[in-house]
């Protein structure tokens, strides 16, 4: 089983665009009516969902922080700076990623991207 995405409203269109060209499951979270909600419950909507977060939100590493010092699970998340990592980058690293790994790979684990 590959992985499948949940994109964070600060990740711009093009990437979700480009991974579903690729075949790569992705939801976004304003497609789930989640646009709005706070880091905390964002990544635990994507837990629930059993996908793993993609963000280029610096915020929500400190709330993964949070949760692997306290022990709360979550289905993982990928962190791509805005302006380090480009939407070409972006797609190809993800789309192995989601291809490659299993959801077990990412449990309770951030990724930063690019892979090279």
């Amino acid at each position: 089983m590959s992985l499948r995405l949940y994109r964070d409203v600060h990740v711009p269109a093009a990437i979700t665009i480009g991974l579903r060209r690729r075949e790569v499951d992705v939801l976004t979270a304003q497609t789930d009516n989640a646009g709005l909600l706070p880091d905390d419950v964002l990544l635990e909507r994507a837990t629930a969902l059993g996908r793993v977060l993609f963000t280029q939100d610096k915020d929500l590493l400190a709330e993964t922080q949070g949760c692997q010092r306290g022990g709360k699970p979550f289905a993982g998340v990928i962190y791509a700076h805005q302006l380090r990592v480009t939407i070409g980058q972006c797609v190809n690293d993800l789309e192995l990623m989601a291809k490659v790994y299993e959801p077990a790979d990412m449990a309770d684990r951030v990724e930063h991207l690019a892979l090279r």
